[in-house]
């Protein structure tokens, strides 16, 4: 079966097939372009969608990957990586193995096909040429045969007449002689034309076509024989990389089976738990009995010396319930006295202010007692001053929960005693270096790495002081954290029932706060049996309220409650809260003397700069 036997009459066919047949092959790389494009694409979105879920360095996020789930996604992320890693192969290998290759491949195919059919019409062009001289030859034979037929009969016909004179006769018989010869060359040139027109023929139908076509047909079936080569390349890297993805799910598989629920519930509790214990039980308190109601309400000291507390915050519901009162409402009730300001005097008179049915010191809810006892705690204070300020917890993170404050601890002594492994790795380095200078001075001066190996001596010496402080907060902690007696228990429960609601309060802050935790005192516990004068020595070290502004008291007060503090007529104040609609501002003498006045008994002069410093701080807490 060859083209050129069994098609030696479809040249242009086969022109047209061939060329079919390249710009199917182009046709095909084209499309395996589009394929390595969109392969290039797939694996482009998913590293940005690996990127996009991969945990942000120094964020919050890094701490969620500790848990056994968090983890084995970070793994999944990771194993989608190299999954889009190999389809990237895929795009590269058929790139090269395919499109390069066929795309050579082609211009090549290009050249050889235009080569053969230059041929083909060579020939033609050649057979063509050979007919048309055969076709001359014929035309020059006819027409010498006519000429020499007309020329026999006119000798014939001038022979016969007998008017014609012999010379006539004879130059017709001349002529009639030449026209025959020329008809019989013209024959045999005729003949000699056809029989080299047959020779050229038969050679160019059954040899030069069919060898052409040949060369022809062995293109076409290369080029066919290449594109089935390639579509098995094209299977094959995808098969290639198979085992490889095969790999990265079997290793996400893995990192599914590895998510451990009992273990991140207790990495859970490890992260959150408190050390504290849940508060002691609530005495019933007996209204009924107003001596009874009445010691009750006098000070919430001696209810504490008892070890009880106060059941009742104005309802009866009300003393399970405040702990759990939101922020804001909190925040309301802890910085003013809760009482509404006595009215300005008519006079001046000092008489006229303290006694008025108003005054602050008429206090007859229990409520408000708990409140200024509240406030004046020193871990209370430090928790609100720090939601409104923003600072940064102390060094001895006392501003944690003990478990918590124990795990930071712990986690800084490590820190620190690696710090010191490293200098000491340094130090041992450069004795050495030292050494090699002694044993050898041509290689270095010893002395040059002296003050080097001083400041590596401070620098121990300095970390393991450190180390010291931490360690000693770390067994203070640790000798707070056993579990306490029933007894004690019952007396720190009206504490720990005062301290919920701030604590929760600080916890469901802890973003809006710059480190994200709590602002309480670790050793509350132990220092609510401290006397109060502990907390002043420590709250002396605490950074006073910004001054927003100064003001003029009016008229005399006599602040005889909690929370207020007694001004003279005249007498010029700093202004460190505004007042929030409750008819109070605070104010300071100096540093230890502060509280609050009816804003009526002042004139208040607030400096514009600090009023939105304060304001700025008020929107942060």
């Amino acid at each position: 079966m060859s083209w050129g036997t069994e098609l030696w009459d479809q040249f242009d066919n086969l022109e047209k097939h061939t060329q079919w047949g390249i710009d199917v092959l182009e046709k095909y790389i084209k499309f395996v372009k589009e394929r390595t494009e969109i392969e290039l694409s797939y694996a482009k979105q998913l590293r940005n969608l690996s990127k996009k879920y991969q945990p942000k360095k120094n964020s919050k996020e890094e701490e969620e990957y500790r848990y056994t789930s968090t983890r084995a996604f970070l793994a999944t992320l990771n194993e989608m990586n190299d999954y889009a890693g190999q389809h990237e192969v895929i795009s590269e290998n058929m790139t090269s193995l395919i499109t390069g290759e066929l795309t050579r491949y082609v211009q090549e195919l290009k050249q050889e096909r235009k080569s053969h059919f230059h041929d083909g019409r060579k020939a033609q062009q050649h057979i063509e040429t050979c007919w048309k001289q055969l076709e001359a030859s014929k035309r020059r034979f006819e027409r010498d045969c006519k000429e020499a037929d007309r020329a026999q009969q006119y000798f014939e016909k001038m022979d016969a007449d007998i008017n014609v004179t012999k010379a006539d006769v004879e130059k017709a018989r001349q002529q009639a002689q030449l026209r025959h010869q020329m008809a019989e060359d013209s024959k045999a040139e005729y003949s000699s034309t056809l029989q080299k027109f047959n020779s050229e023929q038969h050679d160019h139908y059954y040899t030069h076509v069919p060898n052409i076509f040949q060369k022809i047909q062995e293109m076409e079936e290369r080029r066919i024989v290449r594109i089935g080569e390639s579509m098995k390349t094209f299977a094959e890297v995808d098969r290639q990389v198979i085992p490889i993805i095969g790999k990265c799910l079997d290793e996400i598989t893995k990192a599914a089976e590895s998510i451990d629920h009992k273990n991140d519930s207790q990495l859970v509790i490890e992260a959150f738990k408190s050390g504290f214990e849940p508060p002691g039980d609530i005495d019933f308190e007996d209204y009924t009995q107003p001596m009874k109601r009445t010691v009750s309400e006098s000070s919430l000291s001696n209810s504490r010396g008892d070890g009880k507390s106060e059941p009742k915050f104005g309802g009866k519901s009300k003393g399970k319930l405040w702990p759990f009162i939101k922020k804001n409402k909190l925040m309301s009730l802890l910085t003013s006295p809760h009482q509404p300001p006595p009215p300005p005097p008519a006079s001046a008179s000092p008489s006229a202010v303290p006694n008025g049915p108003q005054s602050p010191k008429q206090q007859k809810e229990p409520l408000s007692h708990r409140f200024n006892e509240f406030m004046t705690s020193k871990p209370k204070i430090h928790c609100f001053r720090s939601l409104k300020r923003g600072g940064a917890g102390p060094e001895d993170f006392s501003n944690l929960p003990p478990e918590q404050r124990r795990k930071k601890l712990q986690q800084k002594v490590d820190e620190l005693n690696k710090d010191i492994q490293k200098e000491m790795d340094q130090r041992d380095a450069l004795t050495k270096m030292k050494d090699v200078y002694i044993k050898n001075p041509q290689m270095g001066d010893a002395a040059s790495v002296d003050h080097r190996l001083a400041e590596l001596a401070q620098n121990i010496e300095k970390l393991r002081l450190e180390v010291q402080k931490f360690e000693g907060w770390l067994a203070e902690v640790e000798g707070r954290l056993p579990m306490r007696t029933e007894q004690a228990r019952r007396q720190s429960g009206l504490y720990e029932a005062q301290n919920t609601s701030a604590v929760n309060s600080c916890a469901q802050d802890r973003e809006s706060s710059p480190d994200g935790s709590y602002t309480e005192e670790q050793s509350q516990e132990t220092e609510m049996k401290v006397p109060a004068t502990d907390f002043d020595d420590e709250f002396d070290d605490e950074e006073p309220l910004p001054t927003i502004g100064t003001c003029k008291a009016l008229y005399t007060f006599e602040g005889q409650n909690e929370g207020t503090i007694s001004v003279a007529e005249g007498e010029m104040l700093y202004v460190i809260e505004e007042d929030k609609g409750d008819g109070w501002t605070r104010i300071r003498r100096n540093e230890d003397e502060e509280g609050y006045v009816p804003t009526s008994y002042v004139e208040v002069y607030l400096d514009k700069n600090a009023k939105d410093v304060y304001k700025s701080l008020q929107k942060i807490s």
